[in-house]
């Protein structure tokens, strides 16, 4: 499976299929700059590119496949035989309405995101904490087909460009809620 970007009818939502390998967490940050840059929300793009590389890391760890220490960069990555071979890739999207954008990773695992109890001499378990912090709320949502998942983060820019609408996410959607 290779990556490909495809650019949407709407511009303002774009979508990359990443290949799963270690590289996918890069190549979804590259993505993720050249679309915030392409909208002038560059000021978002610390924050996006965090969150964006942990819910690709989540996908491919939980969905794809646990990796091993003899797994190298650019390697494929070990590929459980079982339920998702074959099924839907890894793809992240951006959608970017007015000051608002959501970057959404979706992957074959219906199974949802389980927010861990941080434990502070683990080296892995607080990336949702992380996506909790930098984003101002994110959920997650089964896909309709019944299999795979949605995991989706949204952030809010400085001040909407002149003529852009604000994303209608409805606040009561969504699997979990950040307060504010």
């Amino acid at each position: 499976m290779g990556t490909g970007t495809a650019l949407a009818v709407d511009p303002d939502v774009v979508t990359c299929t990443l290949a799963p390998r270690y590289d996918a967490v890069k190549t979804a940050r590259d993505f993720a700059r050249t679309s915030l840059c392409s909208w002038g929300l560059d000021d978002l793009f610390d924050d996006v590119a965090l969150v964006a590389s942990e819910l690709v890391t989540n996908a491919l760890r939980h969905a794809i496949g646990r990796p091993t220490a003899a797994d190298l960069p650019g390697q494929q990555l070990p590929q459980q035989p079982g339920p998702f071979e074959g099924r839907l890739p890894i793809r992240i999207s951006l959608v970017h309405r007015g000051n608002q954008l959501v970057c959404a990773v979706s992957d074959p695992s219906s199974q949802g995101p389980v927010t861990r109890e941080a434990d502070f001499v683990a080296e892995s378990g607080r990336g949702l904490h992380l996506v909790d912090s930098f984003s101002k709320s994110w959920g997650w949502h089964p896909l309709a087909s019944g299999t795979g998942k949605v995991v989706w983060a949204l952030f809010q820019a400085e001040e909407a460009p002149a003529g852009m609408s604000s994303i209608g996410l409805d606040s009561s959607v969504g699997r979990h809620r950040r307060s504010a």
